[in-house]
């Protein structure tokens, strides 16, 4: 009898711990343009403009899903072997509210682990939005996700312009789009913070945002996004954030588009902690410079086409990195990675640790 009644405890905080946020998860839907029948917002749906939005969403992520989502999940299995399936943590610096390709890299991380400038903003709450407030809410929100669907990189500037709204603010509207579009099932949403040490806490330093979802194998997943500075004098002010990702360690790592800042003097410790604690660094030439990679610890593999940076970075242009491009036969790429979005001017290196 006493272990019947443990069996029964157990399974009652297993379902406890699984039973989805009904709310948030149909917010996330409805911001996502997909079906809400059967869920508190289904009579929302009705409203011309949701179509719309909806319709808008379906033909962009049509557009992304053949363009790149799809070969990035077909390049997956192929350049990572078993990263690929590695249940992480995945480390992604710079990303802001980039969850699209942490996810298509590497689906099957059980921590995500995100950070940028861009705040985090209120937990979305469609009631708060009027009838009459929602074409405009509703296109500010597609506005702030465009770039990353066209490019593959959010302009970080106009992003914080477009996530600066009053009725859909912060980095959150988006994680909910790109979670409900890669078909996950939000369990949990809650608004958190870390204290120097990097553990939760109460009033701590450095905030964060912390969802819990279920994909279709039904495998729990958790994504934080942390909004902080990683600079050298950044982590100093707060260090709560490294000292999180430290306990994690070591685990995987994407790069992209990020505005060549470890190349330059002030993010040393962010550059180190990566190359530290990384297992594998999947990035594109505005990660970590090529000659930090030591080749008695790294395997580095190349693909696609180095041309250099944009003339908006060409100061960080590597000699090292075009004779390494010219001496090797580097895979095609079939898909665009970074700031050289299009797929046969993009470059991707995958650095395993031997």
């Amino acid at each position: 009898m006493k272990r019947f009644l443990i069996l029964l405890v157990s399974l009652a905080l297993s379902h406890r711990a699984l039973a989805t946020d009904a709310t948030a998860d149909a917010t996330a839907k409805f911001l996502a343009g997909l079906p809400v029948r059967g869920t508190p917002l289904e009579n929302r749906s009705f409203d011309p403009e949701w179509a719309t939005h909806a319709a808008e969403l379906d033909r962009a992520w049509s557009r992304l899903e053949q363009e790149q989502l799809s070969k990035v999940r077909a390049w997956g299995p192929q350049f990572l072997g078993d990263f690929y399936n590695d249940k992480g943590p995945l480390f992604y610096m710079f990303s802001g509210p980039d969850f699209l390709y942490a996810n298509a890299f590497f689906p099957s991380a059980q921590i995500y682990i995100l950070c940028g400038k861009e705040p985090i903003g209120s937990i979305p709450n469609i009631d708060n939005i009027s009838r009459e407030a929602l074409p405009a809410t509703l296109g500010n929100l597609r506005k702030s996700l465009d770039s990353v669907l066209s490019w593959s990189f959010f302009i970080s500037k106009q992003l914080r312009v477009d996530i600066a709204q009053t009725q859909l603010n912060g980095t959150l509207p988006a994680f909910y789009v790109f979670l409900a579009r890669g078909g996950a099932t939000i369990q949990s949403v809650s608004l958190i913070s870390v204290d120097n040490n990097g553990n939760v806490a109460e009033n701590g330093k450095t905030p964060a945002a912390k969802i819990v979802f279920t994909k279709s194998n039904g495998a729990e997943q958790t994504l934080y996004y942390f909004t902080t500075d990683v600079s050298d004098d950044g982590i100093k002010s707060a260090p709560g954030f490294m000292k999180f990702c430290e306990k994690q360690a070591p685990g995987l790592s994407l790069l992209k588009a990020s505005s060549y800042l470890m190349h330059e003097a002030g993010f040393l410790k962010v550059r180190d902690f990566l190359l530290n604690g990384s297992k594998v660094i999947v990035q594109d030439d505005s990660g970590i410079p090529r000659k930090y990679f030591d080749d008695g610890k790294w395997n580095i593999r190349y693909c696609g086409t180095y041309l250099g940076p944009i003339s908006t970075f060409k100061q960080f242009f590597q000699p090292d990195l075009a004779k390494n491009y010219a001496e090797t036969t580097p895979a095609p790429l079939g898909f665009g990675f970074g700031y050289e979005w299009r797929p046969d001017r993009s470059s991707l290196i995958v650095a395993a640790r031997k």
